[in-house]
């Protein structure tokens, strides 16, 4: 997993609440076993007049020119703004899977559906939840001419071009594995030496606990 300590990224404002995992990669693709190739399907519905496959190439489809994601100023957007409760709906890891093998790092927005939330962290991307004034200020902004933010995970500050900061709250653990790199089973695995020594602490403390031993 990539660690994020300092982003820089253009916004593709998506200006909706209740943006939900079906809408970020719909179920039909949900067959594959990968973690990857789901950047190509991601906002499908919205992004594409036709349906596709799991064999489909986004140049051969028909985009929806309407969609923000496919207008010149802000395809390759590595930054998503979203209003509330986003990545509701199913608990489908996929959602995130999609939105980081298509480049996002960053999601904003004023609220997120908790098990989206706990994804995004498990697969380097960065969950900032911002008030509804702020959100409501980047939003304005971003629609009316292309924005590309600065968010500062080691800070926990989102800058804007023209000086403005707006500050957010993050769990320690969270933040320091992200910034590491790493996901719950690598941040645990930092500790593997001390959780040997414990553990042959408590063989050599309680052998009866180790199941039966020869006679």
């Amino acid at each position: 997993m990539e660690a994020l300590i300092t982003h820089t990224g253009r916004v593709m404002p998506m200006d909706r609440s209740n943006v939900d995992t079906d809408a970020i990669i719909p179920k039909q693709y949900l067959k594959s076993i990968k973690r990857t190739g789901f950047g190509a399907f991601l906002f499908d519905e919205w992004r594409f007049k036709d349906p596709g496959t799991l064999d489909s190439r986004p140049e051969d489809r028909t985009e929806n020119p309407e969609f923000v994601l496919n207008q010149p100023a802000f395809r390759g957007s590595s930054i998503a703004l979203a209003r509330r409760n986003f990545g509701c709906g199913s608990s489908r890891e996929h959602a995130v899977w999609a939105l980081a093998d298509y480049g996002f790092r960053v999601v904003i927005a004023e609220s997120y559906a908790d098990i989206f939330f706990s994804n995004c962290f498990k697969n380097g991307v960065l969950p900032v939840v911002l008030p509804a004034d702020a959100i409501e200020a980047l939003m304005q902004d971003a629609l009316a001419a292309p924005l590309d933010l600065t968010v500062d995970l080691q800070a926990c500050e989102v800058r804007h071009p023209d000086g403005r900061v707006w500050s957010f709250d993050i769990d320690g653990f969270r933040r320091d594995a992200l910034m590491q790199g790493l996901d719950e089973i690598g941040k645990t695995l930092q500790y593997e030496e001390a959780i040997r020594a414990f553990e042959a602490k408590q063989r050599a403390a309680s052998p009866w606990l180790q199941g039966v031993t020869e006679v």
